[in-house]
């Protein structure tokens, strides 16, 4: 049967080879679950060759017994949605500077976590810059 050569990075069998790019991570990990599992390579010893531990072995073993290959694509890492500066924040600082234009973002993070919002100074100002909320400082004239 064919085996992965990771010094070369190609499936090599008895009649040829095929070369698997270096950064084609769903192959690599098939390929490691073949080993492991079919070959009798063993899950650590198959982890290991790959270089992912026994654990992410059995994890990724069982995402694809779930999901198929398509489960192997690593996913986008961090938060799903933007948890702090939710709608409803964002509105609440929008109306705060409204209010007081002079309103620095401190001035407003800390009314909004006196209002029961959580969310940080610097939050406070991405929104500010993402809606053009900045004050607007006047250009020096120059004397002439």
């Amino acid at each position: 049967m064919a085996e992965f050569d990771p010094r070369t990075h190609a499936l090599v069998g008895a009649s040829g080879r095929l070369s698997v790019p270096q950064d084609d991570e769903v192959t690599r990990k098939l390929l490691m679950l073949i080993e492991g599992e079919c070959e009798g390579l063993g899950p650590s010893k198959a982890a290991k060759k790959y270089g992912f531990s026994r654990q992410r072995y059995f994890q990724i073993r069982t995402a694809y017994a779930e999901s198929g290959a398509a489960a192997l694509q690593s996913k986008k890492r961090g938060p799903r949605t933007n948890y702090r500066r939710t709608s409803e924040v964002v509105r609440q600082v929008i109306r705060y500077r409204f209010l007081d234009p002079k309103a620095s973002a401190e001035v407003i993070a800390q009314k909004l976590c006196q209002s029961g919002w959580t969310i940080s100074i610097r939050s406070v100002q991405r929104v500010i810059e993402d809606f053009g909320l900045q004050k607007k400082t006047l250009p020096l004239l120059s004397p002439g």
